[in-house]
């Protein structure tokens, strides 16, 4: 399965899904002009992997930022991680904000809330 390899702009978060290396990571900000056409092919990627995944899936979140629209496809992102869990695979969601960013951390327990999935919350 080819990676996705996304570099990260002012605008976009750099998204790496690699299975080769297991690295599934997502960082920077996040406030595409159009979200769903940034966030479609990552979304059919985990679809593809969802198909055959490793044993054990860890996805990194480190965004500094995303707008209401974002947040969103961040959380059918999830869904399709959470997904591959309930099909008895390990996964385990990284979210990583700075230590003084409360409002990132209140992202990451809202979301670990919705979705069905072991969550950690890492500030560094």
């Amino acid at each position: 399965m080819d990676a996705i390899r996304i570099k990260g702009t002012d605008d976009t978060p750099a998204v790496t899904l690699d299975v080769q290396n297991g690295v599934f990571e997502f960082s920077g900000r996040s406030l595409p002009e159009d979200v769903t056409t940034f966030y479609a092919p990552i979304l059919d990627w985990i679809d593809e992997y969802a198909k055959n995944p490793g044993n054990k899936t860890n996805v990194v979140f480190k965004l500094e930022y995303f707008n209401t629209e974002s947040s969103k496809l961040l959380l059918d992102v999830l869904m399709k991680f959470e997904g591959i869990s309930n099909t008895g695979h390990e996964v385990l969601i990284s979210w990583c904000y700075m230590e003084d960013d409360a409002n990132m951390l209140e992202a990451g327990e809202e979301y670990s809330e919705i979705v069905d999935i072991p969550f950690e919350n890492v500030s560094y």
